[in-house]
């Protein structure tokens, strides 16, 4: 059964890495090379990225060392003098690489939440459960903290970070107190998790100074990023309830052979 896990999770990490990479390419990469042009005009001017991966922090805590937010912003300040990845084909190739962990990783969390949940892996229930960790690790924190282009003023990473992983794990506990208990007290415990990090209030820039980075440019970048999010979870989750069904189905054929 582990192996028939791992398997399915590696082919459903696979495909929706696949699928991002080449949405993000066309999306939200020509958004992010446009802002780049910004950058040295701010009193802010930030490192350039080590990937394009614009969903990034719809993976990981927005404006995460080394990467773009795709909720996955992700800007950091820095030394200019840091190792960043060539324009062109090495670009492309460390974008696809961020892209395919990170999918590889959440294909695994979707199936221990499947395994935990003692879900039979299909298509159909594999996309509800993608469409959840979206709604978690994806659009929840992007409230807070939505995906930025570079050039873009941001909190401390630490206090990004500690909001990011408080969000998700609220988030989480919450669509799993109404949608799985289903019982008033716990459909109102679920709504109080996913409002409370909210209430608190996501961490902001005390940067002062305004971003040179066309107000339409980031709005656009942020709505391709939840955009291509939402098509990566939803990969995910189809990918992996089939993978699982491809496998099982191999495993009986040889056990009758």
């Amino acid at each position: 059964m582990i192996t028939r896990l791992l398997s399915a999770a590696l082919v459903a990490g696979f495909l929706a890495s696949v699928v991002a990479t080449g949405l993000q390419l066309a999306l939200t990469s020509p958004l992010i090379l446009q802002a780049e042009t910004y950058e040295g005009e701010g009193a802010h001017a930030a490192l350039a990225p080590t990937t394009d991966a614009p969903f990034a922090a719809l993976i990981v805590p927005a404006h995460a060392p080394s990467q773009h937010s795709h909720g996955e912003g992700g800007h950091d300040h820095g030394k200019a003098d840091e190792w960043q990845p060539a324009p062109g084909l090495q670009r492309m190739a460390f974008t696809g690489l961020a892209t395919l962990v990170g999918g590889v990783g959440y294909a695994l969390l979707l199936a221990a939440v499947m395994l935990a949940l003692r879900r039979d892996p299909t298509p159909q229930s594999g996309l509800v459960v993608g469409v959840a960790g979206f709604l978690a690790v994806a659009l929840a924190p992007a409230i807070g903290l939505p995906p930025e282009l570079p050039g873009m003023g941001a909190a401390p990473l630490v206090l990004r970070q500690s909001w990011w992983l408080m969000t998700v794990i609220a988030t989480g506990l919450g669509l799993y107190l109404i949608a799985v208990r289903r019982v008033p007290l716990t459909i109102l415990g679920g709504l109080v998790l996913i409002v409370a990090p909210h209430l608190a209030g996501a961490p902001q820039s005390v940067d002062t100074v305004s971003s040179q980075v066309p107000p339409a440019a980031a709005a656009q970048f942020a709505a391709r990023s939840l955009a291509i999010g939402f098509v990566f979870w939803a990969v995910i989750g189809l990918a992996y309830g089939w993978a699982w069904r491809l496998f099982g189905r191999e495993a009986g054929a040889r056990a009758h052979a």
